[in-house]
């Protein structure tokens, strides 16, 4: 079941005869299920690929369906409420909230979704446990090392269920100690819940674990290799 359907996406930044195409003429399926990477050097369009699957970005031409919805037919809101609802994000900077503990981060799109108070408390602590979190609900960011952080991005991401979470660097902040437990934790709730992963990463340890590479070369897919099971 397709989750993400690209067809023919373009991404043009800047005007007249300074432009650059970040994208160029996209073609991509992205599964139900699935364990995989955008990788590429750097400037080769994966961040822009995986903003505007997430709707945090619009092409210049083509289209984007994202659990059955065509983004470039939908408005400000409805990409918002896709977003809020569908999309689960994991950023390198983690970007948790520093004021909120790991389980009020955890909680935070649920409260935006308005799930009510017992029940996105549920979640939550349900979450933070599938990521090794127990007994750390209440500390704040500050108080939590970056793999810990980390590890509340994906709570965070995982809670509210979602159609698919899109991960950019992930591991890149982290040491090979923890990116290696990292790594091994998304792969188990791949694996053991059904999460659907699409990661943009440079990480040749998060690149061995996918089960599919996607190379892309000046905006376009120049390899798509899927690991035999």
């Amino acid at each position: 079941m397709a989750l993400v359907e690209i067809s023919g996406l373009s991404r043009t930044y800047g005007e007249g005869d300074i432009q650059v195409k970040a994208l160029n003429g996209v073609d991509l399926q992205i599964d139900k299920g699935e364990f995989a990477a955008l990788m590429g050097p750097s400037g080769c369009g994966k961040s822009t690929l995986l903003n505007i699957i997430g709707g945090l970005d619009s092409p210049t031409a083509g289209t984007v369906r994202v659990d059955g919805n065509d983004l470039s037919m939908v408005d400000d809101q409805h990409r918002s409420e896709l977003r809020r609802n569908r999309l689960g994000f994991v950023f390198q900077a983690y970007n948790l909230i520093p004021v909120l503990t790991a389980a009020e981060n955890a909680e935070f799109v649920l409260q935006l979704q308005g799930v009510d108070k017992a029940e996105r408390r549920r979640k939550a602590l349900e979450a933070l446990a599938s990521v090794g979190l127990q007994g750390m609900e209440d500390r704040f960011p500050n108080q939590l090392s970056g793999g810990q952080q980390q590890r509340v991005a994906i709570a965070r991401a995982i809670a509210a269920d979602p159609a698919i979470v899109l991960a950019d660097e992930p591991t890149a902040n982290l040491d090979s100690v923890n990116s290696h437990h990292l790594i091994e934790l998304m792969r188990t709730l791949n694996r053991d819940k059904g999460v659907t992963f699409l990661f943009a990463t440079h990480d040749p340890k998060l690149l061995d674990a996918v089960d599919r590479t996607i190379q892309l070369v000046d905006g376009t897919v120049d390899k798509d290799v899927r690991r035999a099971n």
